[in-house]
C-alpha cells in the first residue's frame, strides 16, 4: 500500500477553499459535456487552424537567417537547446509593444514566461520580502493571481472597484495604502486589469487611469498590470495603458499574454520589468535580469519551439497584433452585443436581477436575489443545461455570493441567446415567492 500523507501536513493552499472552487469548476463542465458553458475565459477555437502552425514557423526561421543572419548551425541551437533564460523574441515582442500600445521597452527589460501567470508569480515572489509585506488586489480579481500569491504565503489586500463597469477605485487604493501602513504593514504592489477586467468585465477610463498612476507614484506602492484583453473592445478605440501613460517613471510593471491574441496553447506570455535595482555594493541591475534569475530556477527557459510560433504570428502581422486581431475583436464584440440583448429581453424587468455593461472584453457579471454558489451551479446545468461561474472564489475579502460571472467569448451567438434563455429560466425558478 501506498504511504499515506496528511493534509494537514502540506503546505496550507492545498486546503484553501479557493482551490477546491476552481477544482470543482473544472469537475462539473466534465459532467455536464452538452450543457451551454459560459464558464470557461477562452479565445473561440475556430480562429485556429493546425495547418498554419508550420508557416509561422517557417515566417521565424526565416527571420532567423535573413535578418540576424544565423547560420543552420545557429538556428539549431536557437529552436532546439534550452535558450536564453530571458527569452528569445524580446526584441519581437518590444516592437510590436511599441504599434500597438505605445509602450517605448528596451528588449533587455524583457523576460519571456509561461503564460502570464509565470510573470505573476516572479514578481509576487521577489516583491514578497517579509511576513509583513501585501499585495493589493482589486476586488473583485483573477483568481490566478490571488492564488499565486497564496501559493507564496503573501498576503492580500482587497480594494474595491468603482462600480460595476469602472474597474479599481484609484481613491480607494489610496486610502488603502494609508490604512495598511497605520497598521504596520507595508503595501509592496498593487495588481490590476484595467481594460475588461476578468472577472467582472469592468474597465478604467483614460481619468481614472492617470489617478491611479498618481496614487501609486504618490504613495510608493508598484503597479502590476496584467492586458490580456485591451485588444477586444466593443468599439475600435484603445485606451492607453498604465504602461504607457507613465512613460520611463517605473511606476509599472507590465503583464502581457499572446493567449488570447494568438493561441493560449503556445503557453507564451511575457513581462516589462525596466525597474533599477541597486545592490548593497552600489551596482545596478534590471528587475527583469532579477526576476530572470528567478525563473532559472523554476521553468529555466520558455518553449523555444512555442517561441518561434509565435514570432512566426507577430512577423506575419508586420509586428502589429492589434490590426492582426481586428477579426477576433469583431467576433467578441457582437458576442458581447448579443449577450446584453438576450438578458435584456430574458431577464429585463426581473426583480432584483441585474448585470453590469462591459465595454468589451469576454466577461459580464448578473446579480441575482439567491446565492449563487457551486451548489446552484450544479443544480442549473443539471435542470436546465447550461454552466456559469460563481463570483464569490474571485472576492478575496469576501463577496460575491449573488453573484455569477457569463463569459460569452467561447460560444456562437446562437448559443448564447440559447444559454440565456436557459439562465433565465432558472433564476426564475429560483427567486423568491411573490418575485
Amino acid at each position: 500500500m501506498s504511504r499515506e500523507l496528511h493534509l494537514a501536513d502540506l503546505h496550507g493552499s492545498l486546503a484553501d477553499p479557493l482551490l477546491d472552487a476552481m477544482t470543482f469548476l473544472n469537475e462539473v463542465t466534465g459532467r455536464y459535456p452538452d450543457a451551454v458553458s459560459f464558464a470557461p475565459g477562452r479565445p473561440y477555437e475556430e480562429f485556429f487552424d493546425p495547418a498554419d502552425i508550420p508557416g509561422y514557423l517557417e515566417t521565424y526561421l526565416r527571420h532567423l537567417r535573413e535578418e540576424r543572419k544565423l547560420t543552420e548551425h545557429q538556428i539549431r541551437r536557437e529552436v532546439f537547446q534550452y535558450g536564453r533564460t530571458k527569452g528569445l523574441i524580446a526584441p519581437l515582442i518590444a516592437g510590436a509593444l511599441a504599434a500597438d500600445e505605445g509602450i517605448d521597452a528596451d528588449p533587455e527589460a524583457l523576460v519571456v514566461t509561461v503564460g502570464a501567470q509565470e510573470g505573476m508569480l516572479l514578481v509576487l515572489r521577489a516583491l514578497c520580502a517579509g511576513p509583513d509585506d501585501v499585495l493589493l488586489v482589486s476586488s473583485p480579481c483573477y483568481v490566478g493571481v490571488t492564488g499565486a500569491a497564496r501559493l507564496l504565503d503573501l498576503t492580500v489586500h482587497p480594494v474595491p472597484e468603482a462600480g460595476p463597469d469602472g474597474g479599481l477605485d484609484p481613491g480607494a487604493l489610496a486610502a488603502a495604502v494609508r490604512e495598511l501602513r497605520a497598521a504596520g504593514k507595508c503595501p509592496r504592489a498593487c495588481y490590476v486589469v484595467p481594460d475588461f477586467a476578468n472577472p467582472s468585465g469592468a474597465s478604467m477610463d483614460e481619468a481614472a487611469r492617470r489617478r491611479l498612476l498618481a496614487a501609486a507614484e504618490q504613495s510608493g506602492v508598484l503597479l502590476i498590470e496584467d492586458n490580456p484583453y485591451g485588444f477586444f473592445g466593443r468599439t475600435a478605440a484603445a485606451r492607453p495603458t498604465l504602461k504607457a501613460l507613465d512613460g520611463d517613471r517605473g511606476n509599472v510593471v507590465y503583464l502581457g499574454s499572446f493567449a488570447k491574441t494568438c493561441f493560449p496553447g503556445a503557453r507564451v506570455g511575457y513581462l516589462v520589468a525596466d525597474q533599477r535595482v541597486r545592490a548593497p555594493d552600489g551596482r545596478t541591475t534590471l528587475l527583469a535580469d532579477e526576476l530572470a534569475k528567478l525563473k532559472s530556477m523554476t521553468t529555466v527557459n520558455t518553449s523555444a519551439l512555442a517561441q518561434a510560433v509565435i514570432g512566426g504570428m507577430l512577423l506575419a502581422g508586420g509586428l502589429r497584433l492589434r490590426a492582426a486581431n481586428e477579426p477576433a475583436r469583431r467576433f467578441y464584440a457582437r458576442n458581447m452585443d448579443t449577450l446584453l440583448a438576450a438578458l435584456e429581453a430574458a431577464l429585463g424587468g426581473v426583480p432584483g436581477v441585474s448585470w453590469n455593461h462591459p465595454d468589451g472584453g469576454f466577461f459580464a457579471v448578473v446579480t441575482v436575489p439567491f446565492r449563487a454558489d457551486a451548489r446552484a451551479l450544479d443544480d442549473c446545468a443539471r435542470k436546465h443545461g447550461v454552466l456559469w461561474t460563481p463570483m464569490d472564489g474571485f472576492h478575496p475579502g469576501g463577496g460575491g455570493e449573488h453573484q455569477l460571472r457569463l463569459s460569452c467569448s467561447y460560444l456562437t451567438p446562437d448559443q448564447i441567446t440559447d444559454g440565456v434563455r436557459r439562465l433565465a429560466d432558472f433564476v426564475k425558478e429560483r427567486l423568491p415567492q411573490g418575485g
